[in-house]
């Protein structure tokens, strides 16, 4: 039963997410290519986005998690130790950047467009390729540095 409201709540904070960027207008991959366009055609929607974002999460922070021991349908909350940037997070971010530049879509745009757009399909298969392979080069590394 747990497990079934968790899913419920899931899907419709998923669907609220993805009416968010669909209405923003981050479903639109010429948004993202125009706001790095910082010396031609310089549209500054992202940057609206990114602030609302702030509002939003900030006072629910500060407010709510950071006041919390654990979340209500979970034992624990998945935000990382201040302070910790390694290897494996600068590398994910320039990739993660990289693709966000080159294709205009990040994630989340891009499985709310996966049905209407081609540049979204291609872009979540290679986003799932990425995931498969970066296992596969973790478990290599893990099992070629033990011994």
């Amino acid at each position: 039963m747990k497990n079934t409201i968790h899913n419920i709540i899931a899907i419709n904070l998923g669907l609220l997410f993805a009416t968010g960027l669909a209405i923003s207008g981050m479903t639109k991959p010429q948004n993202i290519i125009d706001f790095l366009d910082v010396t031609g055609n310089w549209n500054p929607l992202l940057l609206l986005v990114m602030a609302g974002a702030i509002l939003v999460y900030m006072p629910a922070y500060y407010l709510v998690i950071k006041k919390k021991d654990k979340p209500l349908l979970d034992e624990e909350f998945f935000i990382p130790p201040q302070g910790k940037v390694d290897k494996q997070l600068i590398i994910g971010s320039i990739l993660f950047g990289t693709g966000w530049g080159i294709s205009g879509f990040c994630p989340g745009p891009a499985l709310t467009s996966f049905l209407i757009n081609t540049q979204a399909i291609v872009l979540v298969f290679s986003l799932i390729a990425g995931m498969f392979l970066a296992k596969f080069a973790l478990h290599y590394k893990n099992h070629c540095c033990k011994k």
